[in-house]
């Protein structure tokens, strides 16, 4: 990921230097496994702990072997002594790579998990704060009925529990690694090998593997940050629309000193949201290419590995930036109140339509015939500039069923929000 979009915490991470000292540590609970089954002489593992990693002579080593184990090999057999013919005994690259990769998932998911909870936290906040906000629901992307701009928030951060849930979930079945040799048959090391290794390093062991672990796990980990992303981009989107001059409802934040363009002073335009709609699309074409990555052939090609090392550390960097600057455009989007009501006026009343027609289903008439005649009285607000409360007062048909009094009583836009508090309820919020 470029630097424009990488938080130091998580960018650490998947850096040469990192990933090399995890292979160090690998190699010497190798060691330190073998010792305990007396499978080599006591002391062996300590050898590993004055070493140094020189990531440019890794590389330049690399040059020459085109192989990056073994150049990491290379360069700390020298420093070992003695020591070296212990060296990678009984693994292959596949043992170092997908043992750390699980171990950097690891972590990486932890930083994740804790920006996660902190965009659910703040968007709990605007659920409580905006329960009884009215503002115009819509479908189709045209006016529907009355809602509640905090149902508009409780919706968004149900998904964002569930996406939680999900991604805890996961790192049992995902962050697994393995020690088992050429082609995953512990031909020259025991099990017990392997599992005091990932116990070490705090993640689970795959049962069975090939020379790799099966990417099965990589395409649903990709699929679940893929996932969090769409629900980001969704609520983006949702702001985009209702930051249009034309609408106006929430605003992105616009910041003392920031520009919006370089040619219209006056822009202030939902950047962040568009980015976040911008690197969704990077997540979902990153979890295509994990999919991709499950067929290899037989126990193993590298078609793979190259592409890993793009995607994995991409989009888990791309999840944590997205989350961390969505939390701050929740935390400090504007809502304008006033522009909210205007826009419910704007259909002129023909939202409580619904409301018109069950009432006069509760009289007696059938769906079908009460339907066309609430929507002839519409089409004539519609189409005559005329308020539906006005032309329902109006209409004899409707007369016939309905009093006056009964008609002014449907007009309270608060009755859509009556069961609102169970719906919040449902999810613990008050």
């Amino acid at each position: 990921m470029i630097e424009r979009y990488t938080p130091d915490e998580i960018g650490s991470i998947w850096s040469d230097k990192e990933k090399f000292q995890r292979f160090l540590k690998i190699e010497m609970y190798l060691c330190e496994g073998l010792e305990k089954y007396k499978k080599i002489p006591k002391g062996v593992s300590k050898a590993f702990k004055g070493i140094k990693i020189d990531v440019n002579k890794i590389n330049k080593i690399e040059e020459k072997t085109h192989h990056d184990i073994i150049a990491f090999l290379k360069s700390i057999s020298p420093q070992l002594g003695s020591a070296a013919q212990y060296l990678h005994v009984g693994l292959t690259s596949s043992d170092l790579l997908d043992t750390t990769l699980a171990w950097q998932i690891k972590d990486a998911t932890a930083i994740i998990l804790k920006d996660l909870r902190g965009l659910i936290k703040e968007v709990e906040k605007k659920a409580t704060k905006y329960k009884d906000t009215l503002c115009m629901a819509r479908t189709h992307g045209v006016h529907a009925e009355m809602y509640s701009l905090g149902l508009k928030f409780l919706y968004f951060y149900n998904d964002l529990k569930e996406e939680e849930r999900l991604l805890t979930d996961s790192v049992a079945y995902v962050a697994s690694g393995k020690i088992s040799g050429a082609v995953g048959t512990f031909a020259h090391l025991d099990p017990n090998i392997e599992e005091y290794i990932c116990r070490k390093i705090g993640i689970n062991y795959i049962p069975v593997s090939t020379q790799i672990v099966s990417r099965e796990r990589i395409a649903y980990y990709l699929s679940v940050l893929s996932l969090v992303g769409a629900t980001i981009e969704r609520f983006a989107t949702e702001i985009r629309h209702l930051h249009r001059t034309e609408v106006g409802e929430l605003q992105e934040p616009f910041y003392k000193g920031q520009k919006g363009s370089s040619a219209m002073p006056h822009k202030q335009n939902p950047i962040i949201c568009e980015r976040m709609c911008g690197l969704s699309r990077l997540l979902r074409g990153n979890m295509i290419v994990a999919y991709e990555n499950i067929n290899l052939w037989h126990e193993r090609d590298i078609s793979h590995s190259c592409a890993e090392r793009v995607i994995l550390p991409d989009s888990t960097i791309a999840v944590s930036y997205m989350l961390k600057k969505f939390r701050e455009v929740i935390k400090n989007v504007k809502v304008n109140h006033q522009n909210m009501l205007k826009n419910i006026e704007l259909s002129r009343g023909i939202v409580y339509s619904q409301k018109i027609l069950l009432k006069l289903m509760e009289r007696g008439l059938d769906r079908i015939r009460a339907y066309d005649m609430v929507q002839s009285v519409s089409l004539k607000v519609i189409n005559n500039n005329s308020t539906f409360q006005k032309e329902v007062l109006k209409d004899a048909k409707i007369g016939k069923y309905l009093k006056k009094k009964e008609i002014e009583e449907i007009f309270n836009p608060y009755t859509y929000l009556k069961n609102i508090d169970k719906i919040y309820k449902r999810l613990k919020i008050s």
